[in-house]
């Protein structure tokens, strides 16, 4: 009888059938979700429509299926997006679960829940407040007054876009808090869960730092502490971040262990099955609904059911009907990358299921490269020898040793120093291995239709090696194929015919960039840096803004950086920049190289790295570009009013660049240049008050000029006297707080144009 009970499925697990569906869904949810441009839209439509057509024709019979299928996916992704804003009129409520929460000194930051929406919160809390968070029961805020915002998009070319990272969870906009009273509420199932969740975090940070760095990832699918960044970047140079993801490998171990137990206990297959689901439901859980721990699951949840009705369902539409159920839960699913990564590494599995091991590694990396080219800029190209060195390290002592310490860290604490230290001798190996840059190639960002076609010939590719009748002929045709289109987009990348002037949006900083047409040269004045009033140690801003921006376009390498002074805002990154890109040269004002404060930043760096000092009337000379030294005229001490000044020009357009210099300074310039003229100024000082004098910028008469200032930031640059001043004299500005990066561009082959990154595809 069970089996007559779903033997109406058979009609629907036609070979193909539901993989295709769900190729249908997933190019309808990226139409609707990611296709920011008009040739992507036409792209996916193109497709879209060819997808509908094969079904059309190859399951005339269940047409109709298709139809409401589609119908009801599009009823389901304008249901989720509809989206009511929260109103902070102090009557409405947010509940928060203190597992969603993270408390740093008297600032909290997390995700609560309004009803049906959740939003991203952060304030300044009482050590009242903080004794009840710690107690690990659901709370609600009440009385709220605070800022409504949009979460913002990225600002600048590579950076992360936690616009998008946020909307696959549903999470659209944030709330700054000025005033709110918490309270205890009703503990519900939720409640429970969440209540369990928010232990074992507290049981993981109370852990040595590597025991309690694994665990955190391997359970909770969250990194407990900002001190493990590294490990996370060691992991990912070597190409097996996939390690830390909770996902198959995962899948695979839960329901093994699970299935020994119950065969011990004599537990019928059914039984088994059905703890195994729950042990699935509780680790979706913890994992915070991670994308491939819920793929894992659904396929194993779906696999045994077919097998308990002895219903024969190939891997590809088993896996078909998995991504079916998932994005009909969650539309915007494939706005996380890990989903993307995870569904197509699946695939991927499917297709060369039947090939050797060491070939298939090679084949899923050919698969996963144009992802990790659009996505993260850069490959390892001997990630299948790191794969075959560091998996069985991974599954055989980090997941035992993790696993086992999670059991003993409170009964035998010895034992946790014991294992501890294991795992730090091993990953210091790791981590010696992974600064050696060994097999790494920063090949650059993609574009979206370049994905598109290596992905096209490496998925052909994939099913020709299925087919055994296929000739070795085509076979080599394909691999020289994708070669020479790699070969082509690698060339396109690093061999310019443009070059660029680029204002990176670092917040309330100076950051700007400089290229030229192949041979591709690259310069940058300062680097910016974070402005730190809290004496806390914070990640540099230089990792999230400049050094993804420098992948993005295949710069591994910058010939010369200029630094105008001191101040954090201009030059706190530099030793981190200088960490992980080559600098040859670094120049700077005469002087400032004596600034103990600024000697601190690069000692220990600049082993490859020529230092030299300049002054007004010095030149840096390049085949392509040449920069003047205009300021200052004196050696100092690396303050504002030392502050080095570059005039340069490119294309017939000159730029000058006057980092916080003021308005004494200016006169002096002018003073003794008294014929300068200029068509592109950066505001000196980020628009303040102080800089940028009246008869300054009469006398050099810029065609444009540019602010580079932080998004609301404390000193309320730039300052209305200054705008006014550009207003009274008609000279137009632009400001990365509005733009995001703006840039430049001019080569023999274009005509020069601005571009604003933030209005990019509006």
């Amino acid at each position: 009888m069970p089996h007559l009970r779903i033997n109406w499925l058979y009609k629907y697990l036609k070979l193909g059938f539901v993989a295709l569906c769900a190729v249908e869904l997933v190019l309808i949810s990226l139409l609707y979700y990611q296709a920011d441009d008009f040739l992507k839209k036409i792209f996916l439509l193109i497709i879209i429509i060819y997808i509908a057509a094969l079904l059309l024709v190859k399951y005339k019979e269940l047409i109709l299926t298709v139809i409401l299928l589609i119908a009801c996916f599009l009823s389901l992704m304008i249901f989720f997006h509809k989206r009511q804003n929260f109103n902070s009129n102090g009557e409405s409520n947010l509940t928060i679960y203190p597992d969603q929460i993270k408390v740093e000194d008297n600032w909290f930051t997390g995700i609560a829940n309004d009803h049906n929406n959740k939003i991203m919160i952060s304030g300044n809390i009482t050590d009242r407040d903080k004794r009840m968070i710690s107690k690990g029961i659901p709370l609600i805020i009440s009385a709220i007054d605070g800022e409504v915002s949009e979460i913002e998009a990225a600002t600048n070319l590579g950076e992360f876009d936690y616009q998008k990272y946020y909307s696959a969870q549903g999470i659209y906009q944030r709330i700054k808090l000025k005033k709110f009273t918490l309270s205890f509420t009703k503990i519900d199932f939720f409640g429970k869960l969440h209540q369990i969740r928010y232990r074992l975090q507290k049981y993981f940070d109370s852990m040595p730092q590597l025991l309690g760095f694994f665990s955190s990832e391997l359970i909770l699918a969250e990194n407990n502490s900002s001190k493990n960044q590294r490990i996370l970047n060691n992991y990912r140079n070597l190409g097996v971040i996939h390690l830390l993801s909770i996902s198959g490998l995962h899948v695979g171990i839960y329901t093994l262990v699970v299935s020994f137990l119950c065969f011990s206990l004599k537990f019928t297959e059914e039984e088994t099955f059905l703890l195994c689901v729950l042990v699935l439901l509780v680790g979706i859980f913890l994992s915070d609904g991670q994308a491939g721990f819920i793929r894992a699951s659904l396929s194993y949840i779906l696999g045994k059911i077919f097998s308990f009705h002895k219903i024969k369902l190939s891997g590809i539409d088993l896996l078909g009907l998995t991504c079916l159920i998932h994005i009909l839960f969650l539309p915007q699913l494939f706005l996380n990358v890990g989903a993307i990564l995870s569904y197509i590494l699946a695939l991927g599995l499917q297709l060369t299921s039947k090939i050797p091991s060491i070939f298939q590694s090679i084949l899923l990396n050919l698969l996963l490269t144009p992802f990790l080219l659009i996505y993260f800029f850069q490959i390892n190209v001997l990630t299948v020898i790191f794969n075959l060195l560091i998996v069985p390290y991974f599954n055989w002592i980090v997941l035992p040793i993790t696993f086992l310490n999670m059991f003993t860290a409170n009964s035998i604490s010895k034992f946790s120093g014991f294992l501890e230290n294991i795992l730090e001798n091993t990953e210091t190996i790791i981590e010696k291995i992974s600064k050696t840059n060994f097999g790494i190639i920063t090949f650059g960002k993609i574009e979206w239709w370049q994905c598109a076609i290596v992905l096209f010939l490496s998925l052909v590719f994939l099913f020709y090696l299925n087919e055994h009748k296929a000739k070795l002929k085509i076979k080599i045709r394909f691999i020289y194929s994708l070669l020479i289109v790699y070969i082509l987009l690698f060339i396109s990348i690093h061999c310019p015919s443009w070059g660029q002037v680029t204002f990176i949006d670092v917040g309330q900083g100076d950051s700007i960039l400089i290229t030229t047409p192949f041979p591709r040269k690259v310069y940058m004045i300062d680097t910016g840096g974070k402005l730190n009033f809290s004496g806390k140690k914070l990640r540099p801003q230089i990792e999230k803004t400049t050094i993804p921006m420098l992948k993005a376009q295949g710069i591994s390498k910058i010939d010369g950086l200029f630094v105008s002074h001191q101040d954090a805002d201009h030059v706190g990154d530099v030793r981190p920049l200088l960490e992980e890109i080559q600098v040859d040269h670094l120049y700077m004002a005469k002087g400032l190289i004596k600034n103990a404060s600024f000697r601190k930043r690069i000692d220990g760096v600049i082993n490859r790295t020529e230092l030299v000092e300049l002054i007004a009337g010095m030149q840096v000379k390049d085949e392509k570009i040449n920069f003047n030294v205009v300021y200052p005229f004196k050696p100092g001490s690396g303050k504002n009013e030392d502050s080095l000044s570059l005039l340069f020009n490119l294309a017939g357009k000159n730029w000058l660049f006057t980092g916080d210099l003021g308005q004494e300074g200016e006169k002096e310039i002018i003073t003794k240049m008294p014929n300068l003229r200029v068509d592109y100024f950066k505001l000196g000082h980020h628009g303040s008050k102080t800089s940028s004098n009246p008869d300054f910028l009469k006398q050099i008469a810029p065609e444009k000029v540019f602010i580079s200032a932080g998004r609301n930031n404390r000193f309320g640059h730039p300052h209305k006297e200054t705008l006014d001043t550009l207003k009274s004299q008609n000279i137009q500005w632009a400001s990365t707080q509005d733009c995001g990066m703006i840039s430049w561009y001019y080569g023999k082959f274009i005509r020069s144009k601005f571009e604003a990154f933030m209005q990019k595809g509006k």
